[in-house]
């Protein structure tokens, strides 16, 4: 499994909107690819700006191709993202998964 990291900066007055942009076309437009196994987005607002991670897992590098195209680290924008973004980092991280434990998807559920 590996890990795929991007990270994004938005202007605090900008970023109530990003997260509503995320969930309704970032979010599915990843889960739609086969191979996707999870999406989460994190978000840290500070002063004057808020940081976002998007976290994905996916089952392979195969996977991640359907997804981002054959230059793998390099992150994939969307046309809106011009409206929200601050800097366009040119790449991403990936890892591979060493270890996991689904605690998250049982709290999410019995909550």
């Amino acid at each position: 499994m590996i890990c795929r990291i991007w990270h994004g900066v938005t202007p605090r007055s900008k970023a109530d909107a990003y997260t509503s942009f995320l969930e309704q076309r970032a979010v599915p437009d990843y889960r739609s690819v086969p191979g996707n196994l999870s999406v989460a987005v994190l978000r840290r607002d500070e002063a004057e700006v808020t940081h976002f991670l998007t976290v994905t897992h996916w089952e392979s590098v195969e996977s991640i191709r359907a997804f981002a195209g054959d230059e793998l680290l390099k992150a994939k924008y969307y046309p809106e993202d011009q409206d929200y973004l601050s800097e366009f980092e040119p790449l991403v991280q990936h890892f591979v998964v060493a270890a996991i434990e689904d605690s998250v998807a049982r709290h999410r559920g019995g909550a």
